[in-house]
Protein backbone atom coordinates (compact mmCIF):
# COMPACT_ATOMS: atom_id res chain seq x y z
CA UNK A 1 0.00 0.00 0.00
CA UNK A 2 1.38 3.42 -0.91
CA UNK A 3 1.82 6.24 1.53
CA UNK A 4 -1.02 8.31 -0.01
CA UNK A 5 -3.41 5.43 0.27
CA UNK A 6 -2.54 4.99 3.95
CA UNK A 7 -3.24 8.66 4.63
CA UNK A 8 -6.65 8.42 2.90
CA UNK A 9 -7.47 5.34 4.96
CA UNK A 10 -6.57 7.12 8.16
CA UNK A 11 -8.71 10.14 7.26
CA UNK A 12 -11.77 7.90 6.91
CA UNK A 13 -11.27 6.84 10.54
CA UNK A 14 -11.53 10.43 11.89
CA UNK A 15 -14.90 11.19 13.57
CA UNK A 16 -17.21 13.46 11.64
CA UNK A 17 -18.04 16.91 12.94
CA UNK A 18 -21.35 17.66 14.61
CA UNK A 19 -24.30 18.18 12.25
CA UNK A 20 -25.15 21.86 12.31
CA UNK A 21 -28.74 21.44 11.21
CA UNK A 22 -29.93 18.29 13.02
CA UNK A 23 -28.82 19.41 16.49
CA UNK A 24 -28.16 15.77 17.35
CA UNK A 25 -24.94 14.01 17.96
CA UNK A 26 -23.77 11.88 15.08
CA UNK A 27 -23.77 8.13 15.45
CA UNK A 28 -20.86 6.81 17.42
CA UNK A 29 -17.84 6.19 15.30
CA UNK A 30 -15.54 3.39 16.28
CA UNK A 31 -11.95 4.60 16.52
CA UNK A 32 -9.65 1.90 15.31
CA UNK A 33 -6.06 2.12 16.52
CA UNK A 34 -3.33 0.50 14.50
CA UNK A 35 -1.85 -2.61 16.07
CA UNK A 36 1.10 -2.25 18.40
CA UNK A 37 3.46 -3.50 15.74
CA UNK A 38 2.54 -0.55 13.52
CA UNK A 39 3.52 2.06 16.08
CA UNK A 40 7.21 1.52 15.61
CA UNK A 41 7.05 -0.07 12.16
CA UNK A 42 6.23 1.90 9.01
CA UNK A 43 4.08 -0.20 6.64
CA UNK A 44 5.53 1.40 3.50
CA UNK A 45 9.10 0.49 4.39
CA UNK A 46 10.59 -2.92 3.91
CA UNK A 47 13.24 -2.61 6.65
CA UNK A 48 11.89 -2.61 10.22
CA UNK A 49 12.53 0.41 12.43
CA UNK A 50 14.57 -0.35 15.55
CA UNK A 51 12.28 -0.34 18.56
CA UNK A 52 12.84 2.04 21.47
CA UNK A 53 14.29 0.22 24.45
CA UNK A 54 12.90 1.41 27.79
CA UNK A 55 14.00 -1.48 29.98
CA UNK A 56 17.47 -0.11 30.65
CA UNK A 57 16.12 3.09 32.17
CA UNK A 58 13.76 1.19 34.40
CA UNK A 59 16.49 -1.18 35.50
CA UNK A 60 18.82 1.71 36.23
CA UNK A 61 16.27 3.22 38.56
CA UNK A 62 15.70 -0.13 40.23
CA UNK A 63 19.41 -0.73 40.67
CA UNK A 64 19.88 2.72 42.13
CA UNK A 65 17.11 2.14 44.67
CA UNK A 66 18.54 -1.26 45.52
CA UNK A 67 21.91 0.31 46.20
CA UNK A 68 20.35 2.93 48.46
CA UNK A 69 18.25 0.33 50.23
CA UNK A 70 20.84 -2.38 50.75
CA UNK A 71 24.03 -0.33 51.12
CA UNK A 72 23.31 3.25 52.08
CA UNK A 73 20.33 2.34 54.26
CA UNK A 74 22.19 0.04 56.66
CA UNK A 75 25.13 2.46 56.81
CA UNK A 76 22.81 5.34 57.67
CA UNK A 77 21.10 3.20 60.29
CA UNK A 78 24.43 2.24 61.87
CA UNK A 79 25.54 5.87 61.73
CA UNK A 80 22.36 6.92 63.51
CA UNK A 81 22.95 4.35 66.25
CA UNK A 82 26.52 5.59 66.73
CA UNK A 83 25.31 9.17 67.07
CA UNK A 84 22.67 8.06 69.58
CA UNK A 85 25.33 6.31 71.66
CA UNK A 86 27.55 9.41 71.51
CA UNK A 87 24.64 11.51 72.77
CA UNK A 88 24.33 9.17 75.75
CA UNK A 89 28.09 9.38 76.36
CA UNK A 90 27.81 13.17 76.34
CA UNK A 91 25.03 12.98 78.95
CA UNK A 92 27.16 10.76 81.18
CA UNK A 93 30.19 13.06 80.84
CA UNK A 94 28.08 16.15 81.61
CA UNK A 95 26.56 14.36 84.59
CA UNK A 96 30.02 13.52 85.94
CA UNK A 97 31.86 16.80 85.35
CA UNK A 98 29.63 19.54 83.96
CA UNK A 99 28.93 20.90 80.49
CA UNK A 100 32.15 22.91 80.01
CA UNK A 101 34.66 20.80 78.03
CA UNK A 102 37.50 23.09 79.15
CA UNK A 103 36.89 21.96 82.72
CA UNK A 104 35.65 18.46 81.95
CA UNK A 105 38.38 16.41 80.27
CA UNK A 106 36.12 13.38 79.77
CA UNK A 107 33.53 15.50 77.97
CA UNK A 108 36.27 17.06 75.83
CA UNK A 109 37.43 13.61 74.70
CA UNK A 110 33.88 12.47 73.97
CA UNK A 111 33.25 15.58 71.88
CA UNK A 112 36.44 14.89 69.97
CA UNK A 113 35.24 11.37 69.17
CA UNK A 114 31.93 12.82 67.99
CA UNK A 115 33.70 15.16 65.59
CA UNK A 116 36.00 12.39 64.32
CA UNK A 117 32.87 10.44 63.32
CA UNK A 118 31.40 13.55 61.64
CA UNK A 119 28.55 13.93 64.10
CA UNK A 120 26.73 17.19 63.22
CA UNK A 121 27.50 20.14 65.50
CA UNK A 122 23.79 20.77 65.97
CA UNK A 123 23.37 17.22 67.31
CA UNK A 124 26.30 17.69 69.69
CA UNK A 125 24.92 20.97 71.03
CA UNK A 126 21.46 19.43 71.39
CA UNK A 127 22.90 16.52 73.39
CA UNK A 128 24.71 18.89 75.77
CA UNK A 129 21.59 21.02 76.31
CA UNK A 130 19.49 17.89 76.75
CA UNK A 131 21.88 16.62 79.42
CA UNK A 132 21.49 19.88 81.32
CA UNK A 133 17.69 20.11 81.11
CA UNK A 134 16.22 16.61 80.99
CA UNK A 135 15.23 14.69 84.08
CA UNK A 136 18.14 12.94 85.80
CA UNK A 137 19.18 9.58 84.41
CA UNK A 138 21.27 7.12 86.36
CA UNK A 139 24.36 5.35 85.08
CA UNK A 140 24.89 1.67 85.84
CA UNK A 141 27.51 -0.93 85.04
CA UNK A 142 26.45 -4.57 84.69
CA UNK A 143 28.91 -7.45 84.65
CA UNK A 144 28.05 -10.58 82.69
CA UNK A 145 29.47 -13.94 81.66
CA UNK A 146 28.81 -14.82 78.04
CA UNK A 147 29.32 -17.74 75.62
CA UNK A 148 32.55 -19.65 76.15
CA UNK A 149 33.07 -17.97 79.52
CA UNK A 150 33.86 -14.52 78.05
CA UNK A 151 33.32 -11.56 80.36
CA UNK A 152 31.27 -8.49 79.48
CA UNK A 153 30.91 -5.06 80.98
CA UNK A 154 27.66 -3.31 80.04
CA UNK A 155 27.28 0.43 80.58
CA UNK A 156 23.67 1.64 80.85
CA UNK A 157 22.11 5.08 81.09
CA UNK A 158 18.47 4.94 82.17
CA UNK A 159 15.69 6.75 84.00
CA UNK A 160 14.13 3.42 85.02
CA UNK A 161 16.70 1.10 86.57
CA UNK A 162 14.37 -1.87 87.31
CA UNK A 163 13.15 -1.91 83.70
CA UNK A 164 16.67 -1.78 82.25
CA UNK A 165 17.91 -4.43 84.69
CA UNK A 166 15.15 -6.85 83.69
CA UNK A 167 15.67 -6.21 79.97
CA UNK A 168 19.44 -6.74 80.20
CA UNK A 169 18.85 -9.94 82.15
CA UNK A 170 16.34 -11.17 79.55
CA UNK A 171 18.74 -10.48 76.66
CA UNK A 172 21.53 -12.33 78.44
CA UNK A 173 19.41 -15.41 79.19
CA UNK A 174 18.12 -15.52 75.62
CA UNK A 175 21.72 -15.61 74.36
CA UNK A 176 23.10 -18.20 76.81
CA UNK A 177 24.62 -15.67 79.18
CA UNK A 178 23.98 -14.41 82.70
CA UNK A 179 24.70 -11.51 85.02
CA UNK A 180 27.92 -11.85 86.97
CA UNK A 181 29.19 -9.33 89.50
CA UNK A 182 32.63 -10.93 89.40
CA UNK A 183 33.09 -9.90 85.77
CA UNK A 184 33.54 -6.27 86.81
CA UNK A 185 36.79 -7.15 88.59
CA UNK A 186 38.38 -8.18 85.29
CA UNK A 187 38.23 -4.62 83.92
CA UNK A 188 40.10 -1.49 84.97
CA UNK A 189 39.47 2.14 84.07
CA UNK A 190 42.33 3.36 81.88
CA UNK A 191 43.20 6.08 79.42
CA UNK A 192 43.18 4.92 75.79
CA UNK A 193 44.60 6.78 72.79
CA UNK A 194 43.63 5.33 69.41
CA UNK A 195 45.76 5.99 66.32
CA UNK A 196 45.71 4.72 62.76
CA UNK A 197 47.69 1.50 62.52
CA UNK A 198 48.31 1.21 58.80
CA UNK A 199 51.93 0.57 57.85
CA UNK A 200 52.99 0.37 61.52
CA UNK A 201 54.77 -2.83 62.50
CA UNK A 202 54.44 -4.48 65.91
CA UNK A 203 58.03 -3.56 66.78
CA UNK A 204 57.45 0.08 65.86
CA UNK A 205 54.21 0.16 67.86
CA UNK A 206 56.09 -1.04 70.96
CA UNK A 207 58.76 1.60 70.40
CA UNK A 208 56.08 4.30 70.12
CA UNK A 209 54.45 3.12 73.35
CA UNK A 210 57.76 3.36 75.21
CA UNK A 211 58.59 6.78 73.77
CA UNK A 212 55.10 8.16 74.51
CA UNK A 213 55.01 6.81 78.05
CA UNK A 214 52.14 4.35 77.49
CA UNK A 215 51.88 1.16 79.55
CA UNK A 216 50.80 -1.07 76.69
CA UNK A 217 49.70 -1.06 73.05
CA UNK A 218 47.13 -3.32 71.39
CA UNK A 219 46.44 -3.96 67.73
CA UNK A 220 42.76 -4.06 66.78
CA UNK A 221 40.25 -2.76 64.20
CA UNK A 222 37.73 0.07 64.20
CA UNK A 223 34.06 -0.05 63.11
CA UNK A 224 35.11 0.08 59.45
CA UNK A 225 37.56 -2.81 59.91
CA UNK A 226 40.57 -0.53 59.52
CA UNK A 227 43.68 -1.39 61.59
CA UNK A 228 44.20 0.83 64.62
CA UNK A 229 46.53 0.89 67.62
CA UNK A 230 45.28 1.43 71.16
CA UNK A 231 47.86 2.97 73.49
CA UNK A 232 46.85 2.26 77.09
CA UNK A 233 47.97 4.46 79.95
CA UNK A 234 47.00 5.69 83.39
CA UNK A 235 44.03 8.05 83.41
CA UNK A 236 46.19 10.92 84.66
CA UNK A 237 48.69 10.43 81.81
CA UNK A 238 46.14 10.56 79.00
CA UNK A 239 46.94 14.08 77.79
CA UNK A 240 50.70 13.55 78.02
CA UNK A 241 50.59 10.28 76.02
CA UNK A 242 48.36 11.82 73.41
CA UNK A 243 50.62 14.86 72.99
CA UNK A 244 53.69 12.62 72.73
CA UNK A 245 52.11 10.47 70.01
CA UNK A 246 51.17 13.56 68.04
CA UNK A 247 54.75 14.81 68.26
CA UNK A 248 55.90 11.42 66.95
CA UNK A 249 53.76 11.96 63.88
CA UNK A 250 50.90 9.59 64.70
CA UNK A 251 47.37 10.44 63.55
CA UNK A 252 45.02 10.40 66.54
CA UNK A 253 41.49 9.17 65.91
CA UNK A 254 40.22 9.29 69.51
CA UNK A 255 41.36 9.57 73.11
CA UNK A 256 39.42 9.04 76.31
CA UNK A 257 38.74 6.93 79.35
CA UNK A 258 37.86 3.30 78.76
CA UNK A 259 37.50 -0.06 80.48
CA UNK A 260 40.36 -2.39 79.61
CA UNK A 261 40.26 -6.14 80.39
CA UNK A 262 43.00 -7.47 82.65
CA UNK A 263 42.99 -10.89 80.94
CA UNK A 264 41.92 -11.93 77.46
CA UNK A 265 40.10 -15.10 76.40
CA UNK A 266 40.19 -16.94 73.07
CA UNK A 267 36.96 -18.47 71.73
CA UNK A 268 36.30 -21.02 69.02
CA UNK A 269 34.24 -19.99 65.99
CA UNK A 270 30.86 -21.12 67.36
CA UNK A 271 31.45 -19.35 70.66
CA UNK A 272 32.68 -16.26 68.84
CA UNK A 273 29.53 -16.16 66.69
CA UNK A 274 27.31 -16.55 69.77
CA UNK A 275 29.18 -13.80 71.63
CA UNK A 276 28.93 -11.49 68.62
CA UNK A 277 25.16 -12.06 68.45
CA UNK A 278 24.84 -11.30 72.17
CA UNK A 279 26.90 -8.09 71.99
CA UNK A 280 24.91 -6.91 68.98
CA UNK A 281 21.62 -7.54 70.81
CA UNK A 282 22.86 -5.59 73.84
CA UNK A 283 24.02 -2.66 71.72
CA UNK A 284 20.62 -2.53 70.02
CA UNK A 285 18.91 -1.94 73.38
CA UNK A 286 18.39 1.85 73.64
CA UNK A 287 19.56 2.17 77.27
CA UNK A 288 22.93 0.52 76.59
CA UNK A 289 25.74 3.00 75.99
CA UNK A 290 28.71 0.67 75.43
CA UNK A 291 29.70 -2.97 75.87
CA UNK A 292 33.24 -4.07 76.69
CA UNK A 293 34.54 -7.63 76.49
CA UNK A 294 37.70 -9.62 77.12
CA UNK A 295 37.58 -11.62 73.89
CA UNK A 296 40.91 -12.18 72.20
CA UNK A 297 40.61 -11.29 68.51
CA UNK A 298 43.08 -13.32 66.49
CA UNK A 299 44.24 -11.71 63.23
Amino acid sequence: MTGAAVLRALRTLRPRTLAATSGRLPAPVECVLPPASCVLYSPWRTAPVRTLQLCSALCAGHNKWSKVKHIKGPKDEARGKIFMKFAMMIKIAVKEGGSNPDLNINLAHVLEQCRSKNMPKASIDAAIKSAEKTKPASQHIFGARGPGGCLLLIEVLTDNHPRSHQEIKRLLIRNRAALSDGACHNFSRRGVVVVLGQNVSTERALELAIEAGAEDVQETEDEEEQPVLQFICDMTDLRKVRASLEELGMQITSAGLDYVPRTLLSLDQDQLDAASTLIEALNDYPDVVRVWDNIQTDS
